[in-house]
């Protein structure tokens, strides 16, 4: 018969526990928190110290009453929720409801779910950690003051179903702004211009430096022919050559921001997506005869550091797998990104760095390998010896004019054999390499290609780009950002076009009354403190009611001055020429989560909704009589169909262009990876690159 009973969130980590135990332990899971503030009301005694009044998640009796007789069996229970705010206040509401001495060692935490880690775990049980559970009442208590306060004044002055919150209304700020900083942006004129020369046999390009010695701007076309006069008539000749050794260091293990930002440049996916397979990897797969194992640590960390028993096993592992100069002498150390991140965990990385990605392959969904195997070749780069690069900058002369030309290639690869951080445009980086050259060598010029660029306006947010900013800021915390993306798409505020966060009408319209009311609520840096106080709570240095008496001391009164001040508003829709096909009234523009769609206006008596399609100017190349539309999946995604539909059942993913194939006469259509664009046949293997018209060029520094 059992000795213990050990308490963990989920089925899945149950399954993964219970065979690493044995028989002395019966696993069970509460399939999360057990106790929260009620939905219908506040739940929260403002005057008597913030005093919380939990009540049991409705659907949870069930499995309450399991785990209460489970409980009465055995003779320890142990509460084995995850290592983290959310975890500890898990683990104290059951162990309120199970009637548990707080004071006893029944807390049982580890960072990964591996049978050493977990048995070691078992051997050093602690207390709960009150200082933890205040810290995440504090956030639980603090989010449903501005939820329940702000919320009901924004039903009854706007809509209802409105929400606002701490994070997710700085997001949408952030998101609004950006597209503000866009239409005020004036761009502004500049030239570059290119030399095409060769030398020994080998092409390569120069750009313009400086002429007379002076970095002149060329801002028009009149300062492009001013140096094309200066150089007329000139040949090039070198006049002076650089080689050096440039080191470049591999990026630091993944915490919950980064592994976010790389899973959407390298895999495309949404950040709750890679929280999901996160966890199912965290929490154990089944590998055969190896049995259900954690292949991940826990991804829930804003922290870089990483214990020496993984270090020593990747060096062990880099040494035998690529040779001894592969592994720097010491171990890698990285230092904190964010003045206010935690270290109460070590980055995330794979269980075990002998299980490389292509041995459990057959093991793991497509996800699942995909994502595993982000984290285990940034894990194993990380702790590599830096890269070597050789680099050559060249300076040449025609006339008073000066171009200059740079070069590099690998000498040695170090952690660059593994992995490359992925950048938010997508590009990859070239290594341009440049024939032997030394001062004094005539370089025949093939053209001089002077072209006209625009300044662009800075990039639309990402759930990358807003993931990353948030972070900077210090505002919201690993936990924070999958939920807040989610939400302020939910709301209506955001939509996203082309993967792009746009804001909408009604986003605009609350954040305005937020800013004439709530400005301390939208302001990043008060958000960050208020952030780096709970971060105090959880360390025991700061009182958990004085953190929220300090901010309702002042909220209190801002809402006294909302509810009398803050005027009724009425959104109006934009009315449509369409016609509704089912009742006959006119149609209106409306914002859902993937951008605008028609609804008819007799809502709710008729409920007809249609896409909004953008003809490409495509004939479709099936039927030949309708045109190809752009439309939206049932989960945003952008697809390709006849305008024929049903009649026509032409579709595609990728966008379909006028061009022929030269092989088979199929159209091409578009196909975007991270090097670029390029036409590619569906029926045959024909691709062709797009010349990349790159916009952003900057002027050579």
């Amino acid at each position: 018969m059992a000795d213990s009973l050990v308490i963990v969130e989920s089925p899945a980590k149950a399954k993964t526990i219970g065979k690493y135990l044995g028989s002395k332990y019966i696993v069970k899971a509460s399939m999360g928190h057990i106790r929260d503030l009620p939905k219908s009301q506040i739940g929260v005694e403002v005057e008597n110290d913030f005093n919380p009044k939990y009540i049991t998640i409705r659907g949870k009796g069930s499995v309450l009453k399991e785990l209460k007789d489970a409980s009465k069996k055995v003779k320890q229970v142990f509460l084995a929720a995850d290592p983290d705010r959310e975890g500890e206040a898990i683990a104290w509401h059951l162990a309120h409801y199970l009637e548990l001495d707080e004071t006893d060692t029944c807390r049982v935490v580890f960072n990964e779910i591996t049978k050493q880690a977990v048995k070691d775990a078992f051997k050093t049980p602690r207390k709960i950690n009150m200082d933890l559970v205040n810290a995440q009442q504090a956030r639980r208590i603090l989010d449903r003051l501005v939820g329940y306060k702000i919320s009901p004044l924004l039903w009854k002055k706007v809509k209802k179903g409105l929400s606002a919150g701490r994070v997710q209304s700085v997001a949408v700020k952030l998101i609004i702004d950006r597209d503000n900083e866009i239409d005020a942006f004036v761009p502004e004129e500049y030239w570059s211009i290119t030399a095409k020369l060769t030398h020994s046999g080998i092409p390569f390009d120069a750009k313009y430096y400086s002429v007379n010695g002076e970095k002149k701007e060329l801002g028009k076309e009149a300062d492009v022919q001013e140096v094309l006069s200066a150089m007329r008539g000139e040949k090039f000749s070198v006049s002076d050559v650089r080689e050096k050794e440039r080191l470049r260091n591999p990026a630091p293990p993944f915490i919950t921001s980064s592994l976010q930002q790389e899973a959407a440049r390298k895999l495309g996916f949404r950040a709750s997506k890679t929280m999901s397979v996160a966890q199912q990897l965290y929490e154990g797969v089944e590998l055969g005869k190896e049995g259900t194992v954690g292949l991940i640590s826990y991804m829930r960390t804003d922290s870089t550091r990483i214990s020496p028993v993984a270090q020593e096993e990747a060096k062990e592992y880099i040494t035998t797998k690529y040779g001894p100069a592969f592994a720097p002498e010491q171990p890698r150390v990285y230092t904190k990104k964010n003045s206010n991140a935690q270290d109460a965990h070590e980055a995330i990385r794979p269980t075990s760095v002998l299980r490389d990605p292509e041995t459990v392959k057959s093991f793991l969904s497509r996800d699942q390998f995909r994502l595993y195997k982000l984290v285990w070749e940034r894990f194993v780069s990380s702790q590599m010896s830096s890269a070597i690069l050789d680099t050559m900058t060249v300076d040449m002369q025609a006339g008073s004019t000066v171009f200059r030309a740079v070069g590099s290639k690998v000498k040695f690869a170090g952690f660059m054999k593994v992995y490359v951080e992925g950048n938010d445009d997508g590009t990859v980086e070239e290594h341009k390499f440049l024939p032997p050259l030394a001062a004094g060598d005539v370089i025949a010029a093939e053209s001089i290609e002077p072209k006209q660029h625009f300044t662009q306006p800075p990039p639309r947010y990402s759930e990358a780009r807003l993931v990353r900013t948030l972070e900077e800021l210090g505002i919201g915390r690993p936990s924070t950002y999958a939920p807040t993306l989610e939400t302020i798409q939910k709301r209506g505020y955001v939509a996203m076009e082309e993967k792009k966060f746009m804001p909408t009408e009604l986003g605009e319209l609350v954040i305005q009354l937020m800013e004439e009311f709530f400005p301390e609520i939208l302001d990043a840096e008060f958000t960050a403190n208020m952030e780096g106080n709970l971060d105090h709570v959880e360390e025991g240095t700061e009182d958990w009611v004085k953190v929220l008496a300090n901010f309702y001391e002042s909220f209190e009164k801002r809402l006294e001055v909302a509810e009398d001040e803050m005027k009724e508003i009425e959104i109006q829709d934009e009315v449509s020429d369409e016609l509704c096909d089912k009742c006959g009234r006119h149609l209106v523009y409306k914002m859902g989560r993937f951008g605008k769609f028609l609804a008819c206006s007799g809502f709710p008596d008729c409920r007809n909704t249609k896409p909004i399609v953008k003809d490409i100017g495509v004939p479709c190349p099936k039927c030949s009589d309708g045109k190809i539309i752009e439309r939206r999946s049932k989960k945003g995604r952008i697809f390709y169909g006849c305008d024929q539909y049903p009649g026509c059942d032409y579709v595609s993913w990728d966008k379909p262009t006028n061009k022929p194939c030269p092989n088979c006469d199929s159209m091409l259509t578009e196909k975007r990876n991270r090097n670029g664009l390029k036409l590619q046949c569906p029926t045959c293997d024909y691709s062709e690159e797009v010349p990349d018209e790159d916009d952003n060029e900057e002027l050579a520094d």
